[in-house]
């Protein structure tokens, strides 16, 4: 597990020692990626470099590594679970290996297949490969987005990093605001690729690689998610098909040569992969909890839960309790992603992971498992949808909704009132629009009038909506439910997600993995009928039917309460001062940003309960704190 970089000048107008300079600024900006260990290869118009956290061949895997005549070079970020069976096979074409590194055998693969050699990669990844033969750089991702990838290209010269800070190193790349990356993360609390808050740095996609030579810049997607050829409805044979594959995706993610433990969190999908470590380790299972104190709201806390499973497998187990005194967590999560990131997940994700690293280097997280079974909330609304579209217009949208819209939010923060408004304000849209209002935090008409008239015409507002819509239209098989699934596999998953686990979790040097997003663990679940995900009103059915077998009645049972803070009831009680110093009127016409009118209404309704507002308000104050750390670095907005 690596922090990797690069930069290539195709025309050769950069060369030593000033790229040698650049890449060493560039792998010093994420150091906390990798403590252990980092190396430098420079030749006269390339250079890449990496920090190294030590997982596997702690002694020997120094990176980057050369093939056996230093004609290619790799540096490399993440695991390749399948590398010992490759590595078997490229033995026998007669490759030499000079380390145990799953990385040395990404490179000789390269040599037999080139870019394909990423169809027979399992496992997380983000890797370049210099080719000098080619005068080529190879860049990838891996499959599902699990490790990150940022790009830029300024004149002939293109750089890479696994984070946006070590291109901010770079003096050519500057911090001029993409305003669509900014619309973009009022919208979602994130920012989905290719964007990002800087006009001149991109993400690259999930399943995507970039060959970059003299021919220019060549962007390929290289796999996509099938939802077609779907399993017969037998629950029995497609779950034991599925628990078996699981299980061996976990047995895969225990390779490891530090110590490795898992996050526990009480709820299905965390407790099976716990369940099935246990199976295949021989000692004891290192499981972290975490829950809430201050003004909580107690429908957050699933320690009971957590107590149970750990105590069914004789877990090593810590619970650790978070008060909300979060201006340290959000401040370091926000120096971790470099742009806004409003997903109040990072609370608790910085703290377990904080906890953990003291014991462990090696996490695995049952991340994935609802985006692979409908376990949220909305995917039960949006499967219901279709009834509500068949109820006569006029009583529809003249009576129900009005009256739905009108009821006050729950005290506690429960957000059962603000679903259902969701439920029934999307009615009468196409699908594809309809899920977009599921999905995001504020719709197009409401983000022009918070942001002030200046800033709303440098956005392209179609642009931003076509984002996620852009997915769930591309999926042309399978019915909705599929089509939301896809979109959240290829976005949220990806940009929100997972980006949050690897960004929190390589500020703590600590490796998350996550065995629901094994590629072939996606690829089977995309082939299990809707039917089979929610069935008489409970989502993820067919997992919970599986997982019979590992977790007690009262975990499979029991609501699915989430990884999240209790924000709603945080920004009334704890967070209220904060917040009203940083949203107050008058910093917020200086900034000339935003629209201080609606700001203050929002702030007014979520108070009030008219409305739930808090995901609004947190990015509202996220982006205040970003705007602050960033700003010393930039000349204008």
């Amino acid at each position: 597990m690596c922090g990797i970089a690069g930069i290539h000048d195709i025309q050769g107008y950069r060369r030593q020692p000033s790229l040698a300079q650049a890449i060493g600024a560039m792998c010093d900006a994420i150091v906390h990626r990798g403590p252990d260990d980092s190396g430098v290869h420079v030749e006269t118009d390339i250079a890449i470099g990496m920090r190294r956290l030590s997982i596997i061949d702690v002694a020997g895997g120094k990176q980057p590594i050369s093939n056996e005549d230093e004609t290619v070079w790799i540096v490399f970020n993440g695991e390749i679970y399948n590398h010992l069976e490759l590595r078997h096979q490229l033995k026998k074409q007669g490759h030499r290996f000079k380390t145990r590194t799953d990385t040395e055998t990404i490179l000789h693969l390269y040599e037999e297949e080139g870019v394909d050699c990423l169809r027979k990669l399992r496992g997380m990844f983000a890797f370049a490969i210099w080719d000098s033969r080619r005068e080529e750089l190879f860049l990838a991702r891996d499959r599902l987005g699990i490790k990150p990838c940022f790009w830029t290209m300024t004149g002939s010269t293109f750089a890479f990093g696994s984070e946006i800070k070590s291109l901010l190193t770079l003096p050519w790349v500057d911090r001029q605001i993409d305003w669509n990356g900014f619309d973009a993360f009022f919208a979602y609390t994130y920012i989905p690729a290719p964007l990002t808050i800087y006009q001149q740095i991109n993400k690259l996609p999930p399943a995507h690689y970039i060959l970059v030579s003299r021919a220019g810049v060549r962007e390929h997607r290289y796999w996509d998610l099938s939802f077609g050829n779907k399993f017969p409805a037998d629950e029995r044979e497609v779950g034991e098909r599925f628990l078996a594959l699981l299980d061996d995706a976990v047995s895969m993610r225990l390779m490891s040569e530090v110590p490795l433990g898992a996050f526990l969190s009480g709820g299905v999908d965390s407790g099976m992969i716990v369940a099935l470590m246990s199976r295949n380790m021989q000692d004891q299972v290192r499981t972290f909890n975490i829950t809430f104190g201050g003004n909580k709201g107690d429908f957050l806390d699933e320690r009971p839960f957590a107590r149970e499973i750990a105590s069914r497998y004789d877990c090593r187990h810590l619970e650790i309790e978070v008060l909300p005194r979060i201006d340290q967590a959000i401040t370091s999560a926000i120096r971790a992603f470099d742009e806004p990131f409003a997903d109040d997940g990072l609370i608790p994700t910085f703290h377990i992971c904080e906890a953990a690293k003291d014991h462990v280097t090696v996490i695995l997280t049952g991340l994935g498992g609802d985006e692979n079974f409908a376990g949220y909330e909305r995917y039960l609304g949006f499967w219901l949808s279709r009834y509500l579209e068949r109820v006569p217009v006029l009583l529809r949208d003249k009576i129900i909704r009005p009256l739905i819209m009108s009821l006050r939010e729950q005290k506690g923060g429960h957000y059962k009132i603000n679903h259902i408004k969701r439920f029934v304000a999307g009615s009468g849209r196409p699908a594809g629009s309809r899920y977009q209002s599921y999905i995001q935090t504020m719709p197009a008409e409401q983000r022009k009038e918070l942001y002030s008239p200046e800033i709303a015409k440098k956005i392209d507002f179609n642009l931003v909506e076509s984002l996620g819509r852009l997915h769930f239209e591309r999926l042309q098989e399978g019915d909705i439910l599929d089509r939301a699934l896809y979109q959240d596999l290829n976005m949220y998953l990806a940009d929100d997600i997972l980006a949050l686990s690897d960004r929190v979790g390589m500020l703590h040097s600590l490796e998350l993995r996550v065995p629901f997003v094994d590629h072939k663990v996606v690829e089977f679940c995309a082939r299990i009928p809707s039917r089979l995900k929610i069935r008489h009103l409970q989502k993820k059915y067919l997992l919970c039917r599986a997982g019979r077998q590992l977790l007690p009645p009262s975990v499979l049972n029991h609501r699915k309460q989430g990884f999240c803070a209790p924000m709603a009831a945080w920004l009334r009680n704890d967070l209220a001062g904060k917040i009203h110093a940083a949203l107050a009127s008058e910093r917020i016409e200086s900034q000339g940003l935003f629209r201080s009118t609606t700001v203050q209404r929002i702030l007014a309704d979520h108070h009030s309960r008219r409305s739930l507002n808090d995901k609004t308000i947190f990015a509202l104050y996220v982006f205040q704190k970003w705007l602050a750390l960033d700003s010393g670095n930039r000349t204008t907005l």
